[in-house]
């Protein structure tokens, strides 16, 4: 079976600190390389820029920033795997908004440090009752236009 998706990659220059046993260690800044896979969920011209747009507007309250003193890293401490985890939840929601489906996230603190998540297979497959309707409909609708 052939799997078909989308890798988008993005970039935030952020510094975090921490917190390890009580104790807050030193800031320290990152040019952190965020990469998702996703697929279209609807057959549809794709519009990348629409997908770059809503990600780099998300993106952009954490950019050149502390992480420690941005919602939620005031009470979550902004590990890499952390960081990660939350980000691949707002991407998600924003990704589904536009018609995609999150895949997969991996960010990357230094080029040789990753966290990878992937989405499970089960929630990738799914589709919304309104979605199954829909394709339904179109399929119909195209063998209406064979006859």
């Amino acid at each position: 079976m052939k799997n078909e998706k989308y890798r988008f990659k993005f970039y935030l220059n952020a510094s975090h600190a921490i917190s390890i046993n009580g104790f807050l260690g030193k800031s320290h800044p990152h040019t952190w390389e965020i990469a998702i896979d996703a697929i279209k969920l609807k057959e549809s011209f794709i519009q990348f820029n629409q997908v770059e747009d809503k990600m780099e507007s998300f993106l952009a309250d954490y950019q050149d920033r502390f992480l420690n003193e941005i919602d939620p890293f005031t009470t979550i401490n902004p590990t890499l795997e952390n960081t990660c985890e939350y980000f691949m939840d707002e991407f998600s929601i924003r990704l589904n908004q536009l018609g995609w489906k999150l895949l997969a996230i991996e960010m990357s603190e230094t080029p040789t440090r990753s966290y990878v998540i992937e989405c499970d297979e089960m929630q990738i497959q799914e589709q919304t009752k309104e979605e199954k309707v829909e394709n339904f409909l179109t399929f119909l609708k195209q063998l209406n236009e064979e006859k």
